[in-house]
């Protein structure tokens, strides 16, 4: 945890930089308050399963909720997602205002929804007790927990349990999980071996977060635990099943990234010899990752500079002929956005074309429509949100050590950048990753002393030697 808190932090400047809506357009609302679900007669009932959901303690917009039985030969995995296609009118204002925010962006202060509240968090959220309806992914897998079937289809489900990611991750280690996610580890294990046989690239990356603290705010590193990966897997695999549905019925919408090039997979090496790290010639980029101690100095410092491989991400909108990319390089295979609705604009026209796939039926025109315009949208809205985040960051680890110029602190020297006399490192003791000038070794430990901490720029600089 961070020493240090900041408090009179207006992120408010930061909506107004990035031209933020403040609230809904009043008509918009009420297209959310009237909102009915257009498909409720075709619906199968699947209040049979126990669904479950796993989110952030907080969170009200939950999208997701699963059930996933270990059978005799395998898994059988059911995966309901919110039906926001079904709430959401084609062409209303409800459904223009959302076209136009792409998703929901994440400050420290409060959100700024894709969908108003009282859909998003209300009528069309996967909340316990409460019948709602959902497009429902059904895939069996083997006992490798490798796909051999897959369907989507409408269904009426209701959550049983709203679960957060340290609970879950408590109740497998005291062996009294839910009974719907009784297999989770089992399955989430067997499928992160997948993942490294395929070739994904996963980077285990500390990820800063701005979180309260009392009356003010700190930077801390955001916790990881195994549930977080094992529940990502879940929603990793339904990507792939969507994917490839899509590819096969040569229509949808593809999330995309190229290969890394040899230069990049190179450079990566040399940091690993400069490490001290073995990396065999046999042995992939995300084989290696996934071997490493997280607990150790030298996987950070490769940890930074392995996101060089993953560049060009991109969506691939096609309808006929296929796009010249269909793969996403970090997860070794074709991958989809589908499981957001509630978050991510373009889940609910990617869901459309895979209920249409699975009942044979024509792609309904307004989804089809408008997947030549998702592209640009979603590059748009997650370039926002990226900077968003970033600006938040740095206005928080800037105010924390306004008056701390002139202290000395410990840090982790990220990357050394050769011949410019500066460096990234991390400051474990603020969570603060920042700029030093001077020439420290990539990978040493490390004292260091704060330079300038400057609010209205929101940069932070330290020097070395201390």
């Amino acid at each position: 945890m961070s020493r240090f808190v900041a408090r009179g932090i207006d992120f408010g400047a930061v909506r107004t930089e990035f031209h933020l809506p403040e609230g809904y357009p009043p008509a918009a609302v009420a297209q959310a308050w009237a909102a009915s679900d257009r498909y409720a007669s075709e619906r199968e009932d699947r209040t049979d399963l126990a669904f479950v959901t796993i989110d952030p303690p907080d969170s009200l917009d939950l999208d997701q909720a699963l059930h996933l039985d270990r059978t005799r030969d395998g898994f059988v995995l059911h995966y309901a997602i919110a039906d926001v296609g079904a709430v959401v009118e084609p062409g209303g204002v409800l459904d223009v205002e959302t076209r136009k925010r792409g998703q929901t962006f994440y400050l420290p202060d409060g959100k700024v929804p894709l969908h108003p509240k009282e859909l998003s968090e209300g009528s069309a959220s996967l909340l316990p007790d409460e019948d709602r309806p959902a497009v429902v992914w059904r895939i069996e897998l083997d006992e490798s927990a490798r796909p051999l079937s897959c369907t989507v289809s409408r269904a009426t489900v209701r959550s049983v349990a709203r679960l957060d990611y340290a609970g879950v991750q408590a109740d497998s280690e005291a062996g009294r999980l839910h009974p719907s996610i009784a297999s989770l580890p089992e399955f989430g294990r067997l499928r992160t071996a997948a993942a490294v046989a395929r070739g994904a690239i996963e980077l285990r990356l500390p990820e800063q977060e701005v979180v309260p603290d009392g009356d003010g705010w700190r930077v801390d590193l955001a916790p990881r635990t195994e549930a977080d990966d094992w529940n990502a897997e879940v929603s990793l695999l339904t990507g792939m099943c969507a994917a490839a549905m899509m590819l096969d019925a040569k229509v949808g919408l593809l999330r995309t990234l190229p290969p890394a090039g040899p230069d990049a997979v190179e450079a990566l090496r040399r940091t690993a010899s400069a490490l001290g790290i073995d990396w065999p010639e046999s042995v992939g980029v995300g084989e290696l990752l996934a071997r490493l101690d997280p607990n150790s100095a030298s996987t950070l410092v490769l940890m930074t500079e392995a996101p060089s491989l993953l560049r060009g991400a991109d969506y691939a909108a096609f309808d006929g002929a296929l796009p010249e990319l269909t793969t996403h390089a970090a997860i070794g295979a074709p991958y989809a956005h589908v499981t957001a609705p509630l978050r991510r604009l373009s889940d609910r026209y990617s869901t459309e074309v895979c209920l249409a796939v699975t009942a044979g039926t024509p792609v309904p025109s307004w989804a089809r429509d408008a997947l030549g315009s998702m592209p640009e949208i979603m590059v748009g809205s997650d370039s926002l949100a990226s900077k968003i985040d970033r600006a938040c960051i740095d206005l928080t680890e800037a105010t924390v050590l306004a008056d701390r110029v002139g202290e000395t602190f410990d840090a982790t020297v990220l990357r050394s950048r050769n011949g410019k006399r500066t460096a990234d490192v991390f400051v474990p003791s603020v969570s603060v990753m920042a700029k030093c000038v001077g020439d420290p070794a990539e990978g040493e430990q490390v004292k260091i002393r704060l330079v300038s901490a400057d609010v209205a720029k929101r940069t932070v600089e330290f020097g070395y030697p201390a």
